[in-house]
């Protein structure tokens, strides 16, 4: 170890003395070489340094100002941030002050305040649909936000920090409500339904919003106040307020149905929602649907709630919405979770004794709903609103929506098929009714009162007829309504119309099918010869003849099936025969209807024919009668004037909504004149259409028959072999009724019922008619005798006896006080020509009584035989009755005619017995009892007759025809009359033979004695009666009575 020691210290000797001898000679070499160094560096640094110095003093300097203006610059800079700061800040506020202010001005402005702030009265309800709808109110100010208050005094002053807003809903795309609440919550719930439904009704415009009410716990209390609305609209609220499970799978079905038709029919790919399809569809936009559910899901099956859910998820495009409030203790139907009505919904709950709104924004605020007005207030409100939705809910598509244009009149060719615009279909298209194509061939129109089925008939027939020609389109129109739909255009001369009837009788319909009936027979005949199958062919194959379509038009047509008789069975056959082969000839029928229910009715097979269906507003039934049994869409309609058309035979593929145009009164008659002027233009004839006007009595100048007569300028030659006399016009296209007076018994005619005004003017239209026959020949002339027997405080009374000064021949004015020597002069004339039958002139006499039951002086006494003695040997004179009773009976076949009215069946059994009535086999009943009719012509037809109605019944042709008895004449037609009459030259008539001069000298062979004064001859005696008292002038009598008066007629008594 020591060794080793010793050895190192050796090597450390060693080293340090080398180290000595090296490192003091490099110490001295770098000494040095320093020491040259820092004078080199003595003489070069120092100005390099003063250099630098002078460049760091100079950039100092330079830096020191940038750094001044810098700051300057930054503090002008903070100094106008702060200041733009605080203007943005104090601007940014008062724009939301601004905003808020702006939003409460409009909220004020576009809903009403119903705290008792604004009168209803002077309140205008919206005409436009609103962006949103409030429910409530809530407030906020800036510190409820964080670090929303500034803490720097610059920005405090700022303002407003407080804001009040309304709590709105979204409109019209996410307007559901749904309201989660337990019982205690519950009576909030259901003020805040209605005051949601109050907004919903007073900030849509009128009639643009309908409720759907469900209410299965409160049975309708809640909403009681609502049913004021079906006081003047019952779809406002849907009729009423459902409370029944089985209502709640309906109303939900047709609040389905209305949004498959919104979005199949309307909106498709054109529209995004209902509220873009109503910007388009102007008169026909369609009105939004609230559906109120209280207490779901109270009654409410899985049915229900699926189809609950659907309307909350689709409804807002289709313009449905759902306020539902839901207990949300209660089980949910199967499949249905609340959180699927939630997603679609404005979500509100109750929750520590208030409601709140669950929203990511709003939700923290505290929430202040609208309280419901007062009740006055509240009935006030809605009666108004009811008012203005009713005055509302009028849609009117202006008819030049589809008219042609004038110069389009008349330029359409209904050769192949005939196509007629009826109404606006959705926004954009129209409705036309295509007749001649497929099946095509017919229609069948049903609605009920007010539902628009006269607007549509009306808008057929005048579109049509502003579109076709009359050369290519005839109308043949009836109307057995009570009213006067058609009569428009039989006073406007439609150049269209054939046969055009108003308040229509089921004969009259009779005779119009009839005559189209034989119309198909004769365009058959023609087809064949032509070799035509269809009107098109026929048109080519004979271009110069004119063929038009037919148009038959019916309304209320069930009235053909009123009663199941010979009239209805006929109809039936003949409406078959026309729906069946009318295709082909060019004849289409189009039947209207209130409803098409009853016990009788058009046959099932012949409907079935008819595959075009226009159904309007009417009920359930009726919507599967005129659809199908699958299809009840017609049931949904809600206004007047919308309707469905289906052309696929009722079934629901084939439905088409669509509105019918409104054509006012004036514009119609405008459009007719315009027709009107076109025809003359093209100098067609004047239109002569067949009128049939059941609301009124006929109409004596429209006799085509009796105007000849009057019109003549010469009398006739020579008197006829039988008398016509017109009494009105038949309930058929065929001739005026007619009576007809031939020389043979029982030609007299009998007048019967409570009609005296019609009766007198029958009988002066007889009486002109017959004297229009004759030439007024004084003394071989026909004779009138005109028996009034009204009372004198009657207007009618002395208007018989005004015939006198109409004609120009023999009349005779008779008044009770000559009654009975007027009827002993008929009866001696009577005599005379049953005495001396040959002989040549025999004028016919017309005896006229009106008012029969007051003459008693001609009925019958029961103890009047004729032939008792007097007590001065001579026979007793007969009484009037008496003679009376021989005329009626042996008149007629000597030219001795007798027209008599009397009112009731008690005075004509007074008046005759069985045997005298059998004398008049012609008689005209007005309305009476069945029995009554019976008794009259065995038949209790007159029971069913109606105003301006009677029947006429031959005895000898076993015919009872129903007519309308002619009305009073006017004073004009009675002064064109008389004109008429008075300047036709006087007639020859020859002298009358010389009367033979008196002799005293016998003659040679006994002559009969002359007819005694009381109106008998002598040949009433037989041979072999006792020989003939010695004359009067033998035997001093007292004077004998003079009958003039009758009421100095000795009675029976008195002998």
């Amino acid at each position: 170890m020591k060794a080793r020691v010793a050895d190192a210290e050796l090597r450390i000797g060693q080293s340090v003395a080398e180290a000595d001898a090296i490192y003091p000679n490099r110490l001295a070499e770098i000494k040095r070489k320093r020491d040259e160094d820092l004078k080199k560096a003595d003489s070069h640094y120092p100005p390099r340094i003063q250099a630098h110095k002078e460049k760091y003093e100079a950039e100092a300097a330079a830096l020191q100002e940038r750094i001044r203006k810098e700051k300057e610059a930054t503090k002008a800079a903070y100094d106008a941030a702060w200041a733009e700061l605080v203007q943005t800040w104090t601007e940014g506020l008062a724009r939301v002050g601004a905003v808020a202010d702006e939003v409460n001005a409009e909220a004020s402005r576009r809903f009403l305040a119903w705290d008792g702030a604004s009168e209803v009265d002077g309140w205008e309800p919206p005409d436009e649909v609103p962006p949103a709808l409030p429910f409530g109110r809530f407030k906020f100010e800036l510190a409820d936000f964080p670090h929303g208050r500034p803490t720097d005094d610059r920005l405090k002053a700022a303002g407003p920090t407080e804001f009040d807003l309304p709590a709105l809903v979204p409109f019209p795309h996410q307007s559901s409500v749904l309201i989660k609440t337990g019982e205690s919550g519950r009576a909030e719930a259901n003020r805040l339904l209605q005051s949601l439904m109050l907004r919903f009704l007073t900030s849509i415009p009128p009639g643009k919003v309908r409720f759907t009410i469900f209410d299965p716990v409160g049975l309708g209390e809640n909403f009681a106040a609502f049913m004021h609305l079906a006081d003047y609209q019952e779809l406002l609220v849907t009729s009423r307020i459902w409370t029944e499970a089985r209502d709640f799978d309906q109303r939900l079905e047709d609040l389905s149905a209305h949004m498959e038709n919104v979005i199949q029919k309307y909106l498709r790919n054109e529209f995004e929602s209902i509220e873009a399809y109503n910007q388009h569809a102007g008169e026909v936009a369609e009105p939004f649907r609230i559906l109120v559910v209280a207490n779901f899901p109270s009654n409410f099956n899985e049915t229900a709630a699926r189809r609950l859910q659907s309307i909350v998820a689709s409804g807002a495009r289709c313009g449905v919405y759902a306020l539902i409030s839901v207990d949300p203790k209660l089980p949910m139907p199967a499949g249905l979770q609340l959180k699927d009505l939630e997603a679609s919904c404005i979500n509100l709950s109750w929750r520590d004794g208030k409601m709140g709104w669950r929203d990511d924004n709003f939700g923290r605020f505290p929430l202040q709903l609208d309280s419901l007005p007062e009740p006055s207030y509240y009935s006030k409100l809605m009666h108004h609103m009811g008012e203005a939705s009713k005055n509302a809910n009028k849609v009117e598509v202006p008819f030049d929506f589809i008219a042609p244009p004038a110069e389009k009149y008349w330029s359409w060719d209904s050769g192949k098929i005939m196509e007629v615009p009826l109404g606006r279909a959705g926004a954009t298209k129209l409705q036309p009714l295509l007749l001649g194509r497929g099946t095509s061939q017919h229609a069948l129109v049903a609605g009920k009162t007010g539902s628009g089925k006269s607007t549509l008939l009306h808008a057929l027939i005048v579109n049509a007829a502003l579109r076709y020609s009359p050369d290519q389109l005839e109308l043949y129109l009836i109307d057995f309504k009570k009213g006067v739909e058609f009569k428009v255009y039989a006073e406007m001369e439609l150049p269209h119309a054939k046969v055009i009837a108003v308040e229509s009788e089921r004969e009259f319909g009779l005779s119009v099918l009839q005559r189209l009936d034989a119309e198909l027979k004769y365009r058959g005949d023609l087809y064949r010869d032509f070799g035509a199958q269809d009107l098109k062919g026929f048109r080519e194959a004979k271009p110069d003849m004119v063929m038009p379509r037919i148009l038959f038009v019916v309304d209320e047509f069930q009235e053909f099936f009123v009663e199941d008789d010979k009239v209805a069975q006929e109809v039936s056959l003949l409406l078959d025969r026309l729906v069946r082969q009318g295709r082909a000839f060019g004849v289409h029928v189009i039947l209207g209807s209130q409803t098409l229910g009853g016990a009788y009715s058009v046959g099932r097979a012949t409907l079935g024919q008819m595959a075009i269906r226009i159904a309007l507003q009417c009920s359930e039934a009726d919507a599967h009668l005129i659809l199908s049994e699958d299809n009840s869409a017609a049931r949904l309609l809600t206004r007047p004037g919308e309707a469905i058309y289906n052309d696929a035979n009722g079934m629901p593929e084939g439905n088409n909504l669509f509105q019918v145009v409104w054509l006012s009164d004036k514009r119609r008659i405008e459009y007719l004149q315009d027709m009107l002027d076109l025809a003359k233009a093209q100098h067609r004839p004047p239109a002569t259409p067949i009128v049939f006007e059941g609301n009124l009595p006929a109409d004596t100048r429209k006799n085509a028959l009796l105007n000849p007569l009057l019109d003549a300028t010469e009398w006739p030659d020579e008197a006829p072999r039988y008398e016509q006399a017109w009494l009105g016009d038949a309930i058929a296209i065929k001739d005026p009724t007619v009576a007809v007076f031939r020389p043979q018994s029982g030609a007299n005619l009998l007048i019967i019922g409570q009609g005296g005004e019609s009766a007198l003017a029958m009988m002066l239209m007889a009486g002109v008619a017959i004297a229009a026959q004759h030439p007024p020949k004084r003394r071989t002339g026909v004779k009138f005798y005109m028996v009034d027997g009204s009372p004198v405080d009657s207007w009618l009374a002395g208007k018989l006896g005004q015939f006198k000064d109409w004609v120009p021949h023999n009349v005779t004015n008779v008044t009770q006080r000559n009654l009975a020597s007027s009827i002993n002069e008929i009866a001696r004339e009577l005599d005379r020509r049953r005495d001396n039958p040959a002989a040549e002139e025999q004028a016919p006499i017309y005896l006229f009584i009106y008012d029969l039951q007051r003459l008693r002086e001609l009925r019958k006494a029961d103890d009047d035989f004729g032939f008792s003695s007097s007590g001065f040997g001579e026979e007793k004179a007969p009484s009037p009755g008496k003679q009376f009773g021989d005329i009626l009976r042996e008149g007629p076949s000597f030219g001795v005619h007798t027209i008599v009215w009397i009112d009731s069946v008690n005075n004509m059994n007074r008046m005759f017995d069985r045997n005298t009535l059998r004398e008049f086999e012609l008689r005209v009943l007005f309305q009476m009892s069945a029995n009554d009719s019976s008794t009259v012509i065995d038949s209790p037809a007159a029971g069913k007759l109606g105003e301006n109605r009677a029947l006429f019944y031959s005895e000898e042709e076993n015919r009872v025809e129903k007519f309308r008895p002619y009305s009073l004449p006017d004073p004009e037609w009675i002064a064109e009359v008389q004109a008429k009459f008075a300047a036709r030259p006087a007639p020859f008539e020859p002298e009358a033979p010389p009367e033979p001069e008196p002799t005293d000298e016998p003659a040679d062979e006994p002559t009969p004695p002359a007819p005694k004064e009381n109106g008998f001859s002598s040949r009433r005696y037989d041979d072999d009666a006792p020989p003939p008292f010695p004359k009067f002038d033998e035997i001093e009598v007292p004077p004998f009575p003079k009958f003039d008066d009758p009421g100095d007629t000795p009675s029976p008594d008195d002998h």
